[in-house]
Order: C-alpha cells, then sequence, then structure tokens
C-alpha cells in the first residue's frame, strides 16, 4: 500500500454508528441470512436477539421488502436550532464553561441555557 494512501486513510475519522444505525444494520444483515434460508433461531443467535424479533422482521420483509425494515426518520418537534446554531453552541461548549465566565469547568443545564 503507497505510503500517501496510508496517511490520508489515517487522517480519516469515522464517528461511531448511533444505536438507530446499528439497529438497521442489524435488521439488514438478517435480511441477508434470509435470503440465505437460514432459520430465525440461527439468525438470532448471529445476530445476538430475541427469536421474537427475528421473527417480526421477517413477516415485515415478507409484506414490503428490506425497505420496510429502514429506519423512519424522526418524528416530534423540529429543532429549534439550524446546523450552523448547533455547530456554534458545540464550539461554545468545547471551549469549556470557564472560558465563558463561570468559575468552575463545570456544564451544568443551567449554564447550558445562558449559553444558548
Amino acid at each position: 500500500m503507497p505510503s500517501e494512501f496510508q496517511s490520508v486513510v489515517s487522517e480519516v475519522s469515522v464517528p461511531p454508528l448511533t444505536r438507530p444505525q446499528l439497529a438497521e444494520a442489524r435488521r439488514m444483515r438478517a435480511v441477508e441470512l434470509f435470503e440465505q434460508g437460514r432459520p430465525h433461531a440461527q439468525i438470532a443467535g448471529m445476530l445476538g436477539v430475541r427469536p421474537e424479533s427475528v421473527r417480526r422482521w421477517k413477516r415485515q420483509w415478507e409484506q414490503g421488502g428490506a425497505a420496510a425494515l429502514r429506519r423512519s426518520p424522526a418524528t416530534g418537534r423540529p429543532p429549534k436550532l439550524d446546523d450552523a446554531q448547533v455547530e456554534q453552541v458545540r464550539a461554545a461548549l468545547e471551549q469549556g464553561a470557564q472560558a465563558h465566565g463561570f468559575e468552575a469547568d463545570l456544564w451544568t443545564l443551567e449554564r447550558v441555557g445562558l449559553v444558548v
């Protein structure tokens, strides 16, 4: 492997998967195993889930294909901050509480609210 490629690869940081992403990945792996004709109990053991979950996923897969097992968009109230504002808050929090005039470098809900 060329050293240029190694340096580029080592600089790439991949964020860890979120719980919903991991759950979806598990369901997509189950689809692959359904297509191989594996038994429910074996799939459950391989994925570390209960057989009831595998049966439910299989029913959903049979009715709607792999798309039926994809994550649904989050519901609820729309966010009050846009992406740029979230980044501003993140940057402020990374500076620490003392950088914003607090005695101790401890973030509390009240302090975060004041900064926001």
